[in-house]
Formats: structure tokens, sequence, C-alpha cells
């Protein structure tokens, strides 16, 4: 197990008992900052643009004041040298509003080893069950006053709902509006496969989390031989899909095995989605199924 590590800007790597931030800061107090996690591999962070882009486009939304990029990554940098490239790290970038009497933003950078259940998931797949969101599709992304698409520190919806996956027995939870549409995990986008065609939900229309892993995946579809779609999808109709699956930076590709408690087809793309994404595919027999064809 490597020691996970804290980086702040101007003091690089702090030992991780010493302090980073104030008892009185906004993100604290308030939930108002905004975070990025990444997925270090071979000691680098993948799609580390697109994170920070989404980042900006955030701190934007909530008129935060975020360091220069170049800042933020030579951050990124120190927090992870010597990291070894062997070694599967989540890397997160935190950004809060600072202290409750005025001051600048605080910023620091984590880094610790991927968990074991993580790579166990994108290995043999989850269990996941529908949660209502008590709203409809639409309706947040509606509220002009509302910041939606934004990855916040106030997690405890989020939160919420993984300790209610965990009592009800799954691994993971899949939000349902009120008008009968999937929509996200708490900590996940939805991806899943008709046919030919590998299909998300539109983020813009929704309110919900952009995925930077899943419009990755989405405009390499085609090499594949997969056409790319976003659009609305009900839990019956991922009951007839071809392939469900969750996706985020740390964790992956997640095949949905059941939803609901109810079995779902296994895809013959999961091993090649996998491999698209740069994680060793699963062996078959050890939670994959043979690529498809051609």
């Amino acid at each position: 197990m490597v020691a996970s590590r804290i980086a702040v800007p101007g003091r690089g790597l702090v030992p991780p008992g010493e302090p980073v931030l104030r008892g009185d800061d906004r993100g604290v107090l308030h939930g108002d900052g905004l975070f990025e996690t990444m997925h270090l591999r071979d000691g680098r962070p993948w799609l580390r643009d697109e994170h920070l882009a989404r980042l900006a486009r955030a701190a934007a939304a909530v008129d935060l004041t975020l360091p220069a990029v170049e800042v933020l990554v030579g951050l990124l940098d120190a927090v992870r040298v010597g990291w070894p490239a062997e070694v599967e790290g989540a890397l997160r970038l935190v950004c809060t509003r600072g202290p409750e009497g005025g001051g600048p933003p605080t910023v620091y950078a984590t880094l610790g080893e991927v968990p074991a259940a993580a790579r166990a998931a994108r290995r043999d797949g989850i269990t996941v069950a529908t949660l209502p969101l008590g709203v409809t599709a639409r309706a947040r992304a509606e509220l002009d006053w509302l910041p939606t698409g934004i990855k916040s520190t106030s997690y405890a919806v989020s939160t919420a709902a993984r300790r209610w996956a965990t009592r009800a027995g799954v691994d993971d939870a899949l939000w349902v509006s009120s008008d009968g549409y999937a929509l996200e995990g708490p900590t996940a986008n939805l991806v899943w496969l008709t046919g030919d065609t590998l299909r998300t939900v539109p983020a813009a229309g929704t309110g919900i989390l952009p995925g930077v892993t899943a419009a990755w995946l989405l405009a390499h579809a085609p090499e594949l031989g997969l056409r790319a779609e976003e659009r609305l999808v009900t839990p019956a109709e991922l009951g007839n899909a071809d392939g469900v699956w969750l996706s985020s930076s740390v964790r992956g590709l997640a095949e949905i095995r059941t939803l609901d408690a109810v079995p779902l087809r296994r895809s013959a793309y999961t091993a090649a989605l996998q491999t698209l994404l740069g994680f060793p595919a699963p062996a078959v027999g050890e939670g994959g199924v043979s690529p498809p064809p051609g």
C-alpha cells in the first residue's frame, strides 16, 4: 500500500497530518467549493486537461476564482512526483471559496491508491438499484439560479445515495427522475449500448454532471465500429439494452450485472471498451466476456 499524499501551492508536499485549511473554510462549513478527481496511470493524470476545463467551467458558473492553470498543473505535478508508475492512483484537486471572513480560495491536491473495490467493480461488474431523485429530468436545468453539471464539494446527496445503496445490498445507485428517466449515479455517468449505438444521458438538458470519461468513450466509439448518441432512457429500456455501464474517472467502466435485482445482458463490448479507456480488460472467465467480432 502506497501512502497517501497532500500538496499545497507554494509548499509542495506536506505531511498528511499538517493542516491545509482553516476550520471556518466555506468549503467545509457550506460545501462551497469544487473538486475534480483524475485517474493516475503510469504516473500521469489521465485526461488532465479535460478535467481542468470542466473545473474552469464550474468555477465560472459559481463565481469562484481559481489559480492560473499553470499553478494547478504544477500542483498536480508536485503531488505525483515519485509515485510508483505501476500503482493506480486517485488524484483529487480541491478548490474552495476560502475562509468565511474573506481571503483567497483554498486549493490543495490529494493522491491515494485506487481502492480495491473500484478495481473489482471494473473487473467483475456491479449490482445497481434505481433511486428516485424527486424531480423531473429537465427540472434542474430549467432553474436559471441553480448551477448544474458541476462537481461540488457539497456532496451530501451523493453520499446519502451511496449509504442507501449499501443498506439496500447493492454496489451502487442509479437516480431516476420523477417522470421516469434514468439520469446518473451518485459518482458515475450512465452509458449503454443498443445495437451499434453507444449512448449516454445528455447533460445540458438534465443538469447532470458532464462526464469526462463518458464523453471520451463516445468520442472514440467509432474505433470499435459504434455510433454515438446522447438521449434520455428509461430503466425499462435499459433492461433490453445490449450492455449497460456506469463510467467514472477512477473506477473506469463498470458493467451493471443486475438492475433492481433483474439480470442484464452481458455485453461482448465490455472488454473492448475498457481497453479503449486504457484499462486492462478482464480475462475471459474472470469477469470478462469474449471481445466483439471484427
